[in-house]
C-alpha cells in the first residue's frame, strides 16, 4: 500500500502541499504517517511517498515538489499537456524561490517584498480562475499553501493589503474553500484587523524559554522549528513596536496629507440630484472621484427612451424612407413570461444590443424588437400552483374560461419583470413595439397560419405516441424532456408517489411457446410494460430461434397469443447471461417498439390513461398507478416461476424538466406538421447561401436534421395557450356514418365557428343546420407561435408599413441549443407561408457554464441572476435565493455548498458595463462559456482606469478648450501624437472587421489594448512633459495645443469606440467632453456615429516601453541621431535620470545590464548595486536557449531538399532576415552574459 510520510507540525506548510496533492489524487489514498520514514529507506526530507512496501529505493519519492508532482499527476492535476504542465512547473518554481522567501520571512521590512511579489501574482490572475488551465492544479496547490501564512487570521496581510491585490485575494479564497483544501487546512477565516498573538504554551516554546518540559505533551521540536519560533517572537515585538509608533501618532494633530487615503475608499457612490423620468441626467457638476456603477447607470435610460434613440423612426421623416447605409433588423428571442434573467439570458442580449447599437451608430435604420412568449406549460403551472396555494382550488374548479381569465391577471400584475431587466442591462429595444405571444395581432396570425397549412394538407390528425406527462395530462415538447443518465440502480422522487421508485435495473422473465415447454426469456426496463406487449421480436440472423419462425407465445396474465417476429432492429447484444437477444414489443408505449408493430402489423394496445392509471389490463392490476404495477407484475411473475433475473444497468430517464415527473410514451390523437418539403427548403436555403449559419461548424447539425426530420407534434394538452381553431363534425344525417376523432377527413379549420360549418357542410354535401361542431380542447405547442414570431409581430398577414420595410429581418442572434426548436422552424415556416427567409444570417453563441465547464443548475448552486453580479449579493443573499426556490433540502444543502466554494464572499458590485464587455469579451465562436463571475469584477476595475483617465484628461484640456470641427492632421504633431493615433487607427481598424464578422474577443482586446496599455500607460505618460512646459515660449504653447487636439481626439473616438459594448459608462463621460459642433452634434453617444478609420489617419508610429526607475539608458550607436531626437519621451516613458546615446567606439560603462531592443539597438541599463545579477544571467541564459532552438528550427527548415522549390521567394527572404536578426541578438545575449559576469 502506498504510504505517505508527512511531519505531525500543522504550519510545515511543505507537508500541507503534499497532503492537498494526496486529496486531489486518485480515489485510493496513501496511508499517511506523521513519523519519520523507515531508516532502511533512506528518506532524505518529509514528506515521502513509498509506492511500495519493500524499502527498495526505487519504491522511494522524498521531498514535497518530488511527492507532490507524482500525487498531482496521478490525480490529473499536473496540467492536461505537455504546456500546461511546464506552466505547472514555473510556478511551483515561482512558489519555492519567490513566494515562500518572503512569506514566511517574519521581518517587517520583508512586507514590501511580499507585496511586490504578490503584484506579480495579481497582474497573472488579472484575466484568470486559475493559475493553469480552468481547474485547480498543483500549481495553485503549492502557491496557495506558500501564502497560507501571509493570509492567516494572526498574520501580516491586513485587509488594506488585501485590497491592494484583489486578483489574488480572490482566487485564494476560491481555493482554501474547495472541499479538498477545507479538508487538509481547515476553515481560514482572512484576518480583519492585525493583532498580536499569544502562541500556546507546549513543550517546544518551554524548550526554547529554558522551562522544563517534561510534563508537556508532543513531541520535541527540531533545530530549525526552533528557529522559527525565536523569529515569530521577534515579528511580534517588531510588530507592537510598530503599534505603539502608530498610537503615537494618532495621539499628534493631523495634518491636510493625511485625508487623502480616504477617498480611495468611497464605497459605493449614488446619483442623488432630482432628475423626472425621461429628463436628461445632470452633467453640469463635478464628476465624482471614482467610479461607481450605481451613479453612472443613474437616469439614462428612461432619458433615450423618452427620446426616441432606440425607435427607426428618429432621425427620418418614415421608416420607408430611403436610407443608402441600409436597414437593420433583429427580433429578439422572446423570453418567457414566467422567466427571470439568468446569464445565459444576459449573454444573449449583451451580444443583441452591442450588435444593434453598432448598426444604429453606423447610420442604419435599425429597429430590435422585443417581445415576450406565453410559455404555455410554464405559466400554466406557475398559476395552479397560485391557485392550489392561495385558494386551494383546481384549473378544473375554476372551470377554463375563469382560469384563464386567472392567467391574465398574473400575467398583467407579474408579466413585464423580465422587460425591466432587459432595460437594467441596457437593452437598446423599441418597447413601443413590444409584444406578446397572446396579444391579438399575434393571436390572428397563429390562427391563419394554422388554417392555411391545415387546408393545404401541411397539418394533419393522426394517432401516434407522444411524450406525455401525467402529471402536467399533456403532450410535451422534446426540449422539456430532460435526459438524466444512471450508471446503475436508482432510487428516483415521482410526483403523486410517496416513495423513490427504482430505475437503472435489467429484469429477466420468460414467456411460454405455444403448444411446447420451450420458453423464450426477454428483458425490459420497465417491466409493467411487459402488460401492453403484443409479440416478440428476435434477429432474423439468429440461429437459436429459426426454428420458432411462425411460432406463438403466451402471456401469462391474459389469453392472449402473440406473434414471434424477426426484425433487423434487435441488437443480438442486448438481454442477459441466460439467453439474449429476444425482445418483447409493446407498439403502444415505446417508440422504436411502435415502428415495429408498423412493419408487422401488430396489435396497439395502450394500457396508460392521462394520469397513468393502468387500463385495458387484467386484475389484479386494473387501475393502478403505474411505479405501484411495476412492483405486483414483478412480484406476479415470481410466484408463476416466470422470473429470472434482475440486474443493474445504465440507461437514461426522460424527465419532463416542468413537473419531474418521469415522461411516458403514449399514443394519442394529435395534429401533426408534415416537415419533409419545409425542411428540405430550409436546408438547401444554406446549401445554395441564401441562408448563412455562423459559426458554421453548426451547419453538420443543422443539415443532419434536417435531411432526417421527423412530423413535429403541435398539439399540448393544456387551457393557456392559443386554442386550436379545428372542429370535429358530427353529420346529423344518416347516410353520413360517424367519424372518429383520429379521421382527419372529419376535422375542419376556420377563422369562426360559422366558417367551419359551412366548409364541413360543403365537404359532407349537406346543409349546415345539419353541422354540429366540436372545437379541439387542445392549444398549439409554444414553439408554433415562436416560429411565426419574425413575420407575426409586424401584422401578418395583413400588409402594413412595418411588415414591407423590416420583412424579412437582416439576422437572428441566439444560442445554438435551440438550433432545431426555433431557428430551423423559424425559417421552414417564414418559407412555407411568407415566400420568403425570415433573417438573412444566423449567429449562434455558445451556452453558458460555469467557471468548471459545469452546466447552470439551480441544484448545483451557480445559477445566478445578472441583476446580482451588476448590484453586488452576499453569501447569505445567495443562500435565501435557495431557499425561496423549490429544491428539496438535500438539494439545498448541495447548492449552499457549491455557492460557498464559487462565492465565498459574495458577488462584488460589477455594473453593468462591466457584466456586458465580460460577457462579449468571453464571446468566442466555440460551444461553450465557462464564465467565472469573479473575472468581471476585473471590467469594472477598467471602468475606473477609464474613468479616471478621461478625468485626468479632461483636466488636462483645461476648460477653454475648443477641439477642431473634425479630425485633421495640422502637420504639426510629434512622434508620440502620431504614434497614438496610427493604435487608434488599428483599433478602429479591428472593431469594426470584428463586429462584421462577429468576433467579439477581437472587439473587447482592440479597445481593452487601446485605452489601457497604449492611451493610459505610454501617451498619457510621454505628454506630460509637453504640458508642463506648455507655458515656457510660443513653440511649446504650440505643441501643447497640438498635443490636445491629439488626446481630445482619443477620448472622443475612444469612448464611441467603446459605447455599444458599454452604453452607460461612455455616456456619462461622452457628455462632459466639449463637442466639435455643438449645434448639431447629435444629443448621445448612442446616435453619433461609430468610428471609420477615415476619421483617424494611419501614421507610422514606433514603441519604446521601459519600466525601470533609477537607471541610466545607454544606445548603442546605430539609432543615436533617434534617439536625441526623442530623448525626452524615452526618459519620460522609461523612468530614467538620463539617456546617454554612445557611438560605436564608445566603451559602454561598467556595472550595465543589456536590454536587446533589436539587431540594430541595445539598451544598456546601470544597474550596478541595484539587482541580483545571478538571476539576470539566468534570464539571459533562458533568453539564448530560445534564440538557439529558434535558428535551429530555421536551419532545419531551410535545409530540406525541397525548401528552395517549394517555398516562396518572399518567404524565403523572410526566412534567411529573421535568421540574420536571431544570429545578432544571440551574439549580443552572450555579451551581455558577459558583461554580468563581470559584475558578479
Amino acid at each position: 500500500m502506498t504510504t505517505l510520510y508527512v511531519s505531525p507540525h500543522p504550519d510545515d506548510f511543505r507537508s500541507l502541499l503534499a497532503l492537498l496533492a494526496a486529496e486531489y489524487g486518485p480515489s485510493s489514498r496513501p496511508q499517511i504517517i506523521t513519523e519519520d520514514p523507515p531508516a532502511s529507506l533512506n528518506a532524505r526530507s518529509r514528506p515521502a511517498l513509498v509506492l511500495a512496501a519493500a524499502g527498495d529505493g526505487d519504491s522511494l519519492v522524498s521531498g514535497a515538489t518530488a511527492v507532490s508532482w507524482y500525487l498531482a499527476f496521478q490525480g490529473k492535476r499536473a496540467g492536461l499537456d505537455a504546456k500546461q504542465q511546464s506552466q505547472v512547473w514555473q510556478w511551483l518554481s515561482f512558489a519555492d524561490n519567490e513566494l515562500t522567501p518572503v512569506s514566511c520571512a517574519l521581518q517587517q521590512t520583508s512586507r514590501a517584498e511580499l507585496m511586490r511579489v504578490l503584484k506579480v501574482l495579481d497582474q497573472a490572475l488579472a484575466p484568470r480562475t486559475y493559475l493553469v488551465g480552468e481547474s485547480i492544479t498543483l500549481a495553485d496547490m503549492a502557491v496557495a499553501t506558500a501564502l497560507y501564512y501571509a493570509f492567516m487570521n494572526t498574520q501580516a496581510l491586513e485587509p488594506s493589503d488585501r485590497k491592494a491585490v484583489t486578483n489574488v485575494t480572490r482566487w485564494f479564497t476560491t481555493c482554501i474553500n474547495q472541499p479538498q483544501f477545507l479538508k487538509v487546512l481547515g476553515e481560514i477565516v482572512l484576518c480583519e484587523k492585525m493583532v498580536p498573538v499569544t502562541p500556546k504554551t507546549n513543550a517546544a516554546t518551554n524548550a526554547v524559554n529554558g522551562s522544563p518540559a517534561a510534563d508537556s505533551p508532543g513531541p520535541p521540536k527540531t533545530e530549525a522549528q526552533l528557529k522559527k519560533e525565536a523569529k515569530k517572537r521577534e515579528k511580534l515585538e517588531k510588530f507592537q513596536q510598530k503599534k505603539e509608533m502608530e498610537a503615537k501618532k494618532k495621539t499628534q494633530p493631523p495634518s491636510e496629507k493625511k485625508a487623502k487615503p480616504e477617498k480611495k475608499e468611497l464605497g459605493v457612490i449614488t446619483y442623488n440630484i432630482t432628475t423626472p423620468a425621461g429628463e436628461k441626467k445632470d452633467v453640469v457638476s463635478p464628476l465624482p472621484d471614482s467610479y461607481s456603477p450605481q451613479y453612472v447607470e443613474a437616469a439614462w435610460y428612461p432619458w433615450w427612451e423618452k427620446q426616441g434613440f432606440f425607435k427607426p423612426e428618429y432621425g427620418r421623416k418614415s421608416i420607408s424612407e430611403e436610407n443608402a447605409k441600409g436597414i437593420f433588423m433583429m427580433c429578439i428571442p422572446p423570453p418567457n413570461v414566467t422567466g427571470s434573467l439568468h446569464l445565459g439570458h444576459a449573454l444573449t442580449n449583451a451580444i443583441q444590443d452591442c450588435l444593434t447599437r453598432w448598426h444604429r451608430m453606423r447610420g442604419e435604420t435599425t429597429l430590435w424588437n422585443p417581445g415576450c412568449d406565453h410559455a404555455g406549460i410554464a405559466t400554466q403551472v406557475v398559476v395552479e400552483k397560485k391557485l392550489m396555494r392561495e385558494k386551494g382550488m383546481s384549473r378544473h374548479d375554476l372551470g377554463r374560461e375563469n382560469f384563464i381569465r386567472e392567467v391574465w391577471k398574473w400575467k398583467n400584475e407579474k408579466g413585464d419583470r423580465i422587460y425591466h431587466q432587459l432595460k437594467k442591462l441596457g437593452s437598446s429595444l423599441d418597447w413601443d413595439r413590444a409584444c406578446f405571444t397572446m396579444d391579438p395581432k399575434l393571436s390572428y396570425a397563429v390562427q391563419e397560419a394554422f388554417i392555411r397549412m391545415h387546408d393545404e394538407g401541411v397539418i394533419y390528425r393522426s394517432k401516434r405516441l407522444v411524450n406525455w406527462s401525467c402529471t402536467l395530462n399533456s403532450a410535451i415538447s422534446d426540449i422539456e424532456v430532460d435526459k438524466k443518465e444512471l450508471a446503475g440502480r436508482t432510487l428516483l422522487p415521482v410526483p403523486g408517489y410517496k416513495e423513490k421508485i427504482e430505475f437503472g435495473v435489467l429484469v429477466s422473465f420468460a414467456y411460454k411457446v405455444d403448444g411446447s415447454d420451450e420458453e423464450v426469456i426477454v428483458a425490459t426496463t420497465r417491466i409493467e410494460t411487459m402488460l401492453g406487449d403484443t409479440a416478440v421480436a428476435v434477429h432474423p440472423a439468429d440461429a437459436r430461434y429459426q426454428h420458432l419462425k411462425g411460432k406463438m407465445v403466451l402471456h401469462p396474465f391474459c389469453d392472449r397469443k402473440m406473434p414471434i417476429v424477426f426484425d433487423d432492429f434487435v441488437d443480438m447484444s442486448f438481454g442477459t447471461v441466460v439467453k439474449p437477444s429476444a425482445v418483447k414489443i409493446t407498439p403502444a408505449h415505446d417508440h422504436n417498439d411502435y415502428e415495429v408493430g408498423e412493419r408487422h402489423n401488430l396489435a396497439f394496445i395502450n394500457i396508460l390513461d392521462e394520469n397513468g392509471l393502468l387500463i385495458n389490463v387484467p386484475p389484479p392490476f386494473l387501475g393502478m398507478k403505474r411505479f405501484e404495477a411495476r412492483k405486483a407484475v414483478l412480484q406476479a411473475l415470481k410466484d408463476r416461476g416466470q422470473f429470472k433475473e434482475i440486474k443493474d444497468n445504465p440507461m437514461v430517464v426522460p424527465v419532463c424538466s416542468r413537473s419531474k415527473d418521469i415522461v411516458e410514451p403514449l399514443l394519442k390523437p394529435q395534429w401533426y406538421v408534415d416537415c419533409r418539403d419545409m425542411g428540405k427548403e430550409a436546408a438547401d436555403a444554406v446549401r445554395e447561401g441564401r441562408l448563412k449559419i455562423i459559426p458554421d461548424h453548426h451547419l453538420k447539425t443543422w443539415f443532419n436534421w434536417l435531411d432526417n426530420i421527423k412530423d413535429w407534434c403541435i398539439s399540448r394538452q393544456l387551457w393557456w395557450g392559443h386554442r386550436i381553431p379545428a372542429y370535429f363534425i358530427t353529420v346529423n344525417d344518416p347516410s353520413v356514418k360517424p367519424g372518429e376523432d383520429m379521421d382527419g377527413h372529419y376535422w375542419v379549420s376556420g377563422r369562426s365557428e360559422e366558417e367551419a360549418r359551412e366548409k364541413a357542410a360543403k365537404r359532407f354535401n349537406v346543409s349546415a343546420d345539419k353541422i354540429t361542431l366540436r372545437q379541439d380542447e387542445d392549444v398549439l405547442d409554444t414553439w408554433f407561435s415562436s416560429g411565426i414570431f419574425p413575420f407575426s409581430i409586424f401584422g401578418w398577414p395583413n400588409e402594413n408599413e412595418d411588415l414591407q420595410v423590416f420583412y424579412p429581418g437582416t439576422l437572428l442572434e441566439t444560442g445554438h441549443d435551440i438550433l432545431f426548436f426555433w431557428v430551423a422552424r423559424m425559417v421552414m415556416m417564414g418559407l412555407k407561408l411568407t415566400g420568403k427567409l425570415p433573417f438573412k444570417e444566423v449567429y449562434l453563441h455558445a451556452v453558458v457554464r460555469d467557471a468548471h465547464g459545469r452546466k447552470m443548475s439551480k441544484s448545483l448552486g451557480n445559477v445566478i441572476d445578472p441583476l446580482d453580479v451588476i448590484t453586488g449579493i452576499s453569501l447569505e443573499g445567495l443562500h435565501a435565493q435557495l431557499m425561496d426556490s423549490n429544491l428539496d433540502p438535500v438539494e439545498v444543502e448541495r447548492a449552499q455548498q457549491g455557492q460557498k466554494s464559487d462565492y465565498p464572499n459574495g458577488i462584488p458590485e460589477c455594473g453593468t458595463d462591466a457584466l456586458r464587455f465580460a460577457l462579449c469579451a468571453y464571446t468566442s465562436q466555440g460551444r461553450d462559456i465557462n464564465l467565472d463571475v469573479n473575472r468581471i469584477l476585473g471590467y469594472r476595475h477598467f471602468c475606473n482606469k477609464l474613468w479616471n483617465a478621461v478625468k485626468f484628461a479632461m483636466k488636462t484640456l483645461g476648460d477653454n478648450f475648443v477641439p477642431s470641427e473634425k479630425v485633421q492632421l495640422s502637420g504639426e504633431e510629434s512622434v508620440s501624437d502620431r504614434w497614438i493615433l496610427s493604435r487608434l487607427s488599428a483599433a478602429v481598424t479591428l472593431c469594426d472587421a470584428g463586429f462584421k464578422a462577429y468576433d467579439f474577443p477581437t472587439i473587447t482586446t482592440a479597445i481593452y489594448n487601446f485605452w489601457l496599455y497604449e492611451l493610459c500607460d505610454i501617451y498619457l505618460e510621454s505628454v506630460k512633459p509637453v504640458f508642463s512646459k506648455a507655458e515656457e515660449d510660443s513653440t511649446s504653447q504650440r505643441q501643447a495645443l497640438v498635443c490636445r487636439q491629439t488626446l481630445y481626439t482619443c477620448l472622443e473616438v475612444g469612448l464611441r469606440l467603446l459605447s455599444p459594448l458599454m452604453p452607460f459608462v461612455t455616456e456619462e463621460l461622452y457628455q462632459r467632453l466639449p463637442r466639435r459642433k455643438p449645434q448639431s452634434d447629435p444629443p448621445s453617444i448612442c446616435v453619433t456615429s461609430y468610428p471609420t478609420t477615415e476619421e483617424v489617419r494611419k501614421r507610422r508610429g514606433g514603441q519604446l516601453v521601459l519600466n525601470l526607475t533609477d537607471a541610466q539608458i545607454c544606445i548603442d550607436s546605430a539609432t543615436v541621431s533617434l534617439v536625441q531626437k526623442y530623448s525626452l519621451q524615452i526618459q519620460t516613458l522609461s523612468y530614467s535620470q538620463a539617456v546617454i546615446p554612445l557611438t560605436a567606439n564608445q566603451p559602454v560603462p561598467e556595472g550595465c545590464a543589456v536590454a536587446i531592443a533589436s539587431d540594430r539597438c541595445t539598451v544598456n541599463l546601470m544597474l550596478k548595486g541595484l539587482i541580483d545579477v545571478e538571476k539576470e544571467v539566468a534570464k539571459l541564459m533562458t533568453k539564448k536557449g530560445d534564440l538557439e532552438k529558434q535558428m535551429e528550427k530555421l536551419r532545419e527548415k531551410m535545409g530540406k531538399n525541397d525548401y528552395k522549390e517549394k517555398v516562396p521567394v518572399k518567404v524565403q527572404e523572410q526566412d534567411a532576415e529573421k535568421l540574420r536578426q536571431s544570429q545578432i541578438e544571440l551574439e549580443k545575449v552572450k555579451e551581455a552574459m558577459d558583461n554580468f559576469r563581470k559584475m558578479i
